[in-house]
């Protein structure tokens, strides 16, 4: 069981994917997380995708999906996993196809997170994140002390309105199309309505997986 959680920037991907997971009784494989735990690790492609990392160029399509499939190949993914932020573009999908292929086994569903974009804007631009300790908060102000370890409360830049506008616009062009190469391919994609509390979108989610 391999599904891919989608959606546009704050639709609460990362807010949804521990607790999908934890239902479902499967992990959670992220591309930040999977780049840096393969570089931790020194294996060849946690090098190679450092190199890119340190010259400040972005880490290429094959170098991310090879990360992906050895930790598909891992133990911890033989019940199935949950993928979040690994599929944005057409040729990631078209990619990670190859890949499940090569592994015998292929993406089941795609949970798409829908959202209205100034409930986005409205979301992102109210939260903020300590300084030093980088603990997320939701409707802090920017300047306040963090509760964790006294740091500052700061906004990131890719969360000002202007930014968020622009990262919703890259959505539409570039990761968009992507639900539509699925259901071209016949991948179940639901639609998800993301608005409303946590356990519920929880909820929502589940109930289309079981049905």
């Amino acid at each position: 069981m391999i599904i891919v959680l989608f959606g546009k920037p704050g639709a609460g991907k990362g807010t949804q994917a521990p607790l999908l997971a934890a239902a479902l009784g499967v992990p959670t494989l992220a591309t930040g997380d999977e780049l840096r735990a393969a570089i931790k690790a020194g294996t060849e492609l946690g090098r190679e995708a450092k190199s890119f990392m340190d010259r400040g160029d972005l880490v290429p399509d094959a170098v991310i999906l090879g990360i992906i499939k050895q930790a598909l190949a891992e133990p911890r993914a033989a019940k199935g996993v949950l993928l979040d932020g690994v599929v944005r573009t057409v040729p990631q999908a078209e990619g990670l196809a190859k890949v499940a292929a090569e592994l015998g086994t292929k993406v089941d569903a795609v949970l798409a997170f829908d959202i209205d974009d100034d409930e986005i804007v409205r979301r992102l631009a109210s939260r903020v994140m300590c300084e030093s300790c980088q603990t997320p908060y939701t409707g802090r102000a920017p300047g306040t002390a963090c509760d964790k370890c006294g740091g500052t409360l700061v906004r990131r830049k890719d969360d000002e309105p202007e930014a968020i506008r622009n990262r919703l616009a890259v959505y539409d062009r570039q990761t968009r199309p992507v639900l539509d190469w699925y259901k071209q391919h016949g991948t179940k994609v639901a639609v998800i309505d993301a608005v409303g509390s946590v356990q519920d979108v929880t909820a929502r989610a589940l109930g289309v997986l079981a049905g």
